[in-house]
């Protein structure tokens, strides 16, 4: 049984490595992840686990998941951009195990209110039940539908969603205090970004953008995009993210796995992260059909999880495209097997065409090598939401993404501009 100095010396190692890579800026942030311990959180997992800076489901539906403990990392780099102060009050959608919740309480303060919400009333359960054992029973827990907000307890001086968003609801702008921010990892033609949001002359313009990767809001609000669970030999531990999951069948695609066709070498010395960071939001601007293939290396035996990227401990993934009879995927040009390795070391890449179109295949590799021509320019971009049919006209050089309630106009402005979004 694990004594209280074994956990405290593994939370102080998380924390002080977070720290260290600069996911954790800020003493308030540090201070509230040394404050609240994960593994009341997270009873059944084993406390190594816990204390890995990783993702650890807690909920399936159809063989995928639908709740978790989100990674450790991207809950800190959430905290940074959303910048809770003492005192303010507080609404969270996606409830999950209701350690984030305990996390933004201990940065508002007694003072402070925090709502968190939830579409699952089992998760809500447990989640307050998480909360009283840790101390933090003046969270607010709520059993509803995500999108429609907690008006009762508005207006909300920061809004919080950990779970991803196809589109904004209309009730989290309406439930944000004046001077307030909004931050939600928004779904964006295959992939996705935190956004932190503030009011800006009749719409939200973004201050900060990080890279994520978030479960889907369920719910009425629920976006198009999702999740195709793939059983390809017995293995149903993959899973391909797409913009839309109705207009694709998980059974061709996962047969299309098990039929490779050629593969082109596009780049050299890679990690994960570069490309996860880089080339993902670049190339969703550019096509129509970005998918993303995810794999739990602790589960898959499938022969190309070596092949795909580390982003954790556990959780292996690269991007591609998707068409009618065959997609593309890049890859790692040689497995990763080296025994301990999270996946990411450098390596060279290659487009693979999989299925009876090479098309996509062909498309990717040409993607890959505009992009590897240009990234060194790359910036962050910056996004602004408006109410749908309000944006302004395009100029050439914005990306207009339509949405049922908005409209999201992305570009990037010039290096050094008061434009440019903070990171």
């Amino acid at each position: 049984m694990a004594t209280e100095l074994d956990v405290r010396e593994r939370l102080d190692a998380l924390v002080d490595a977070l720290r260290a890579r600069g996911e954790i800026r800020s003493a308030a942030v540090e201070a509230a992840f040394r404050a609240v311990p994960r593994h009341v959180f997270l009873p059944e997992a084993p406390l190594d686990r816990v204390y890995a800076d990783e993702a650890i489901p807690t909920r399936y539906r159809d063989g995928v998941p639908i709740s978790s403990s989100s990674q450790p990392a991207a809950m800190a780099i959430m905290l940074e951009q959303l910048d809770v102060r003492p005192g303010q009050r507080v609404l969270e959608i996606g409830a999950g195990t209701g350690y984030n919740a305990a996390l933004l309480a201990y940065l508002a303060g007694p003072d402070g209110t925090v709502v968190t919400i939830d579409l699952d009333a089992e998760i809500t359960a447990e989640a307050a039940a998480h909360l009283a054992a840790t101390g933090y029973e003046r969270v607010v827990l709520l059993t509803r539908d995500g999108a429609e907000g907690a008006p009762e307890y508005a207006p909300f001086d920061r809004i919080i969603l950990t779970v991803g968003a196809w589109d904004i609801a209309p009730a989290w702008i309406d439930q944000l205090a004046p001077g307030g921010r909004l931050l939600v990892p928004l779904w964006l033609r295959g992939a996705q970004r935190t956004v932190a949001f503030e009011r800006a002359d009749g719409h939200l313009a973004s201050v900060s953008v990080s890279s994520c990767a978030f479960m889907r809001l369920r719910g009425d609000f629920a976006g198009p995009e999702g999740f195709l669970s793939l059983a390809t030999n017995g293995d149903d531990s993959m899973a391909l993210a797409v913009e839309d999951r109705a207009a694709h069948d998980p059974v061709a695609v996962a047969r299309w796995l098990d039929q490779p066709g050629p593969a082109t070498q596009v780049g050299e010395s890679f990690e994960g992260q570069s490309l996860w960071k880089g080339i993902l939001f670049w190339l969703a601007l550019r096509e129509d059909d970005l998918c993303q293939l995810s794999a739990d290396a602790e589960k898959s035996a499938h022969p190309l999880v070596p092949r795909l990227f580390g982003i954790s401990a556990t959780y292996r993934w690269t991007l591609g495209l998707l068409g009618e009879r065959g997609l593309a995927l890049v890859l790692r040009a040689e497995p990763e097997r080296a025994a301990g390795e999270n996946g990411d070391r450098p390596a060279d890449l290659v487009v693979q065409a999989f299925g009876d179109d090479p098309a996509p295949a062909i498309r990717l590799a040409a993607a890959m090598r505009a992009w590897l021509a240009e990234r060194d320019g790359e910036r962050e971009p910056r996004l602004r939401v408006y109410p749908k049919g309000t944006a302004p006209p395009g100029n050439g050089v914005a990306t207009l993404i339509p949405k049922r309630q908005t409209d999201i106009v992305v570009d990037w402005p010039p290096a050094g501009s008061d434009l440019s979004p903070r990171v």
